[in-house]
C-alpha cells in the first residue's frame, strides 16, 4: 500500500477536546515492531488459509482508506506510523467470526465476519477498532512487558497462537506449557485498551462517514453469541471479550452524539447494502464450507421466482442470494446454472453502475472457471484492482492484447510494489510474449511482495544467469537497463537477508 508522507506530515494534532489516550509506553521502536510483523506475515502468506481476493480486497479498502483517511486527520495516525507500518489487511479463509491486529500494521479479516455482518459499517466498527489497537501502541506495549522473550520468539509465539484457532494439535506442537499462557498474554488486549479501542475507533469511524450504528449493530451481534456460550464459531470473543463496561460506553456514545442522519441511513439502505449483500454473500462462499455448504446457497438462488420484467430491481438480500448461488454454482462445476443465475444478477443491477461492475466482474470471473477462451467478453471499467487483474487473466487467457496487458500491469506494479498477484501476472504477460528476463524479475517481485526474501534471491540469481549466458532473454534493446535493475535489487535483497540473519543469531 503506497504511502502519501507529505500529507501525513500535515496530520493536526490531537484535537485538544479529545478525551486522553493511555499514552505510549512500548519499550519497542516502530521499526522493531515493523520487523516482528514482518517474519509473521510471511507465514501467513504462505499459509494456505491466506487469501488474496480482489474482489473483496477492493471491497475491504473502500472502507479501509476513508478510516485511515480520518485516523490521520484526527492525529491518531502519526507520520512515522504510517510510513514504518504495513497496513496491510490480509483475508482468511476460515468461516469463524474474527479479525485481529498484528505487530507492525498487519491486519487480518476472516472471510467469516465479512458474511456475518450485515451492513459495512458493522464491518467498519471491527475495523476502526483494530486501527486503533494499532496507532495507539497496545500491541507493542502487550509486548514490551514481555522483556524476556526475545522478539523472534514472540512472533513464534503468535503464529502458534493464530494456529491454534484452526488446529489446537498443531498450535500445541509450537507452543507448550508457559509459553502457551505468554502468548495468551500477548494478544489479550487489557480492559483499558479495549475501551480506548472502542472509544477512539467510534470516533475513527464516525469521521470516516459510517454509520454510527454499525458500532452498536456489531456489539449486538457478539454479545448474543456471548449468551449462546460460543461455540467456536466467534474466536473475536477470545481475544477482544465483551464486557458491560464496553457495552455501556457505546450505548452511551451513541446517546450523546444523537441519531444517525437520515442521508446515511438511505444511502446505506440502497446501493450500499446491496453490495454488501454481494461481497457477503462472496465472503460465505471462499470460507471454503465444502460441497454440503455450498448446494444450500445454490437451492437458494434457484428458489428464487422468476421477476415479470427481467431488469426489475433486487433487494439487497436477493441480490446476495443470486451472487451467491452463482458464484456456488460454479464451484460445484455446474457452469450453465452458474451464467443462468449470473445472468439474472446482471440484468438486474444493469441500471445502477454500483451494482453492475461487481455482477459483471462475477459474470466474466464464471467464465473463466468454465475454461471459456473463445469469447470472453470485457469488462467497461478496468480502473479498479478487481478488474484490472480479472480482465488481464482474461486476456491472458485468450491470448490477446499481451503488450496492452503487461504495460497496464507494469503500470499498476509501479504504483503498487506490494501487489503479489499482479505481479504473477505480469510475469505470465512476459512470459507469453517471451521476454524471460523481465518474467523472471516480475516472479521474483512477486516473492518480494510477500517477504519471501530466499525465494526472490533465487528468482534473481537465475535472471542473472540468463544476463551472463549472453542471451537478452527477450529484453532487446533494454537489456542493459533490465540487467541493472535486476542487479540492484539483487543486492537489496541479499542485504535484507544478511540482515535478518544477524538479528536473529542476536536474539538467540
Amino acid at each position: 500500500m503506497s504511502t502519501d508522507l507529505s500529507r501525513a506530515q500535515q496530520a493536526p494534532a490531537r484535537p485538544s477536546g479529545a478525551l486522553p489516550a493511555l499514552g505510549d509506553t512500548s519499550e519497542l521502536s516502530a521499526s522493531a515492531e515493523r520487523r516482528i510483523g514482518d517474519r509473521i506475515a510471511s507465514s501467513i502468506y504462505r499459509d494456505p488459509d491466506y487469501l488474496d481476493d480482489p474482489v473483496l480486497g477492493d471491497y475491504l479498502q473502500g472502507i479501509w482508506q476513508p478510516l485511515m483517511t480520518a485516523a490521520r486527520a484526527r492525529g491518531e495516525l502519526g507520520p512515522e506510523l504510517e510510513t514504518r507500518f504495513a497496513w496491510d489487511v490480509m483475508q482468511i479463509r476460515d468461516r469463524s467470526v474474527n479479525a485481529f491486529a498484528l505487530p507492525g500494521g498487519y491486519l487480518g479479516v476472516h472471510m467469516g465476519l465479512i458474511a456475518a455482518v450485515s451492513t459495512r459499517d458493522e464491518l467498519a466498527s471491527v475495523l476502526a477498532h483494530e486501527l486503533t489497537h494499532v496507532t495507539q501502541r497496545h500491541i507493542s506495549r502487550l509486548m514490551s512487558k514481555q522483556k524476556e522473550q526475545m522478539p523472534w520468539l514472540v512472533a513464534a509465539m503468535i503464529l502458534g497462537a493464530l494456529a491454534a484457532s484452526k488446529n489446537p494439535e498443531l498450535a500445541n506442537a509450537a507452543i507448550t506449557g508457559g509459553q502457551a499462557a505468554a502468548v495468551q498474554n500477548q494478544l489479550n488486549f487489557s480492559r483499558d485498551m479495549e475501551r480506548e479501542a472502542d472509544r477512539v475507533g467510534f470516533g475513527v469511524m464516525s469521521d470516516a462517514g459510517f454509520d454510527q450504528l454499525g458500532f452498536a449493530g456489531m456489539f449486538d451481534k457478539l454479545q448474543q453469541a456471548s449468551r449462546l456460550n460460543d461455540n467456536g464459531s466467534f474466536p473475536y470473543l477470545r481475544s477482544h471479550p465483551l464486557t458491560t463496561e464496553r457495552i455501556a460506553e457505546v450505548k452511551g456514545r451513541l446517546q450523546l452524539d444523537g441519531n444517525t442522519p437520515p442521508s446515511r441511513a438511505t444511502a446505506e439502505a440502497g446501493t450500499a447494502r446491496t453490495v454488501h449483500a454481494m461481497m457477503a454473500a462472496r465472503a460465505r462462499v471462499l470460507g471454503g464450507p465444502g460441497v454440503d455448504g455450498l448446494r444450500p446457497l445454490v437451492i437458494e438462488a434457484q428458489a428464487l421466482p422468476q421477476p415479470a420484467v427481467a431488469t426489475a430491481p433486487l433487494t439487497a438480500r436477493d441480490a446476495g442470494i443470486l451472487y451467491g448461488g452463482a458464484l456456488a454454482a460454479s464451484r460445484l462445476r455446474d457452469h450453465a446454472l452458474a451464467r443462468s443465475l449470473a445472468g439474472r444478477l446482471k440484468a438486474a443491477t444493469a441500471p445502477t453502475r454500483a451494482l453492475a461492475e461487481p455482477a459483471e466482474c462475477l459474470a466474466l470471473e464464471l467464465e473463466l472457471a468454465a475454461g471459456g477462451t473463445t469469447a470472453l467478453p470485457r469488462l467497461a471499467n478496468t480502473s479498479s484492482r478487481a478488474a484490472l487483474l480479472l480482465q488481464s487473466r482474461a486476456d491472458l487467457a485468450m491470448g490477446r492484447g499481451l503488450q496492452d496487458v503487461s504495460g497496464a500491469l507494469q503500470n499498476w506494479v509501479s504504483n503498487h510494489p506490494r501487489d503479489a498477484v499482479a505481479w504473477q501476472l505480469l510475469a505470465t504477460a512476459y512470459g507469453q510474449q517471451g521476454q524471460t528476463l523481465r518474467a523472471i524479475r516480475a516472479d521474483a517481485e512477486s516473492r518480494v511482495a510477500q517477504l519471501d526474501y530466499g525465494a526472490a534471491r533465487d528468482r534473481f540469481r537465475a535472471a542473472q544467469d540468463v544476463i551472463r549466458s549472453g542471451r537478452d532473454g527477450g529484453a532487446g534493446a533494454n537489456s542493459y537497463i533490465e540487467a541493472s535493475i535486476i542487479d540492484t535489487r539483487a543486492r537489496e535483497i541479499d542485504q535484507l537477508l544478511r540482515e535478518q540473519a544477524l538479528e536473529e543469531k542476536l536474539n538467540r
